[in-house]
Formats: structure tokens, C-alpha cells, sequence
């Protein structure tokens, strides 16, 4: 059997891109096909023979940002000139799609470093937050009061996060929150390849947040399905 090889090298060694790092941000965002199947993990390992694809690149560093951009559409919430949160920023998938749409300024929270990808980096409207756990933000920390936050989150439930986000909005602010399925259910719910496929286990996590945030003085102005699967 031929040695299988990791797939953000395969995509340099086949002249896809010229780096491993670009490989990595493709994969990351979702463009990366193998055998019509999704990656989204560069350490991958995938057989030489392997048929390997890109596709639909998004006008945004990462798939995040036309889930969010859906959301946004979906609920009507109008960005232009706000003072916006990304928790959870990664890539920054939601940080672009805020900036695009007119914010005036995104602070682009993220435990992990080295992530937000560096055209964000350099944009002067961009409040780069790493190695900073959502738990602990403080109203303190923000010049001017977000207005808006977007969340996104893995391996931690929106029960954890949502307290300290909602804590730092200005009064009367919005939020947009991602839900997956996968970070809230227990692990023996979860099916192979870290997804919940089951309709009532979808609908049981989004009655219980729904509760959670409700029971907490907080106003729910709807739900939507992403347009998008996968991560």
C-alpha cells in the first residue's frame, strides 16, 4: 500500500498553492475536496492517488462568513458604522464578512494565536484579541462598548460563553451565535466524524439554549438553519 500523505502537503506538491500555510487556510475554510468528500483538517492523511479539488472559494477568508452573511440577511441586522465582537474569530470568516458590510470597528476575539488571517491583521479596524478566553471578558477591556457580537465557538457550549459576551454589549446590543450540535450534546450523542445527525437532537439543543437565554432576561429574535454544512 502506498504511504498516504498528509493533505496541505499533497496540495503544495500537486501546485495548488505555493505554501503549506495556504493550503492549511483553504482547508480551513472548507475549499478542500478529496474523493468529493470535504476536508477540514490539514493533517489529513490521504492516499497519492487520491483526487484532490478546490472549490467555490468564498469572497471571504472562510465558509464563516457567508453563514454569517446569511444571518444577517436573514434578521435583517444592519452593520454600517457599529462597534462589533467576533468571539471565536479563528480565520476570521465573521470578521470579514463584518468589515465588508461597514463596520467601523471589530475586536476578533480567539483563545488560540496565529490564526486571523493577515490581511485582517493589517486592517486598522481590527482589534486583534488572541489567546484571550471568552469566559473572562471584562466591559473594562473595550475603549467603546460592542454593539454587535457574532459568535462562533468549538469544543465549549454557548451556555459557557454567552454570560460574559452579553455581559460586555452596550445596553440594547444584538448577538448572532453559531450553534453546533457537536459542542453541545454529550459525547456519546455525537455520530462519526463529530457531526449530530439526528433532526431531534438539533431541536432539543436549540429549545434548551432558547431556554437558557430566555430565563436569563435575554429576547430571542428568531432561528435559522445555515445555508452551509460542515465546520
Amino acid at each position: 500500500m502506498a504511504t498516504r500523505i498528509r493533505i496541505d502537503r499533497m496540495i503544495v506538491e500537486r501546485g495548488l498553492v505555493d505554501s503549506r500555510e495556504k493550503a492549511t487556510k483553504l482547508i480551513m475554510a472548507g475549499d478542500v475536496f478529496v474523493d468529493g468528500e470535504r476536508v477540514d483538517k490539514a493533517g489529513a492523511l490521504i492516499s497519492p492517488e487520491a483526487e484532490v479539488e478546490l472549490r467555490g472559494r468564498s469572497p471571504y477568508v472562510s465558509r464563516g462568513g457567508e453563514k454569517l452573511t446569511h444571518a444577517l440577511d436573514h434578521f435583517n441586522i444592519n452593520v454600517v458604522g457599529k462597534m462589533c465582537i467576533d468571539v471565536g474569530a479563528s480565520t476570521g470568516g465573521f470578521t470579514d464578512c463584518l468589515l465588508q458590510r461597514g463596520a467601523s470597528r471589530v475586536y476578533a476575539v480567539d483563545v488560540g494565536t496565529g490564526q486571523l488571517d493577515a490581511r485582517l491583521r493589517r486592517d486598522p479596524r481590527v482589534v486583534v484579541m488572541e489567546q484571550t478566553n471568552a469566559r473572562t471578558l471584562d466591559p473594562r477591556i473595550f475603549g467603546d462598548q460592542p454593539t454587535l457580537a457574532v459568535v462562533d465557538v468549538s469544543f465549549i457550549s454557548l451556555e459557557k460563553v454567552l454570560p460574559a459576551v452579553f455581559n460586555v454589549l452596550a445596553p440594547r446590543g444584538e448577538a448572532v451565535a453559531l450553534i453546533k450540535p457537536q459542542f453541545e450534546v454529550g459525547k456519546d450523542l455525537v455520530g462519526k466524524g463529530g457531526v449530530v445527525r439526528e433532526p431531534a437532537l438539533h431541536r432539543q439543543v436549540v429549545a434548551r439554549l432558547a431556554r437558557y437565554v430566555v430565563l436569563r432576561g435575554w429576547h430571542i429574535f428568531g432561528v435559522s438553519a445555515s445555508p452551509l454544512r460542515g465546520p
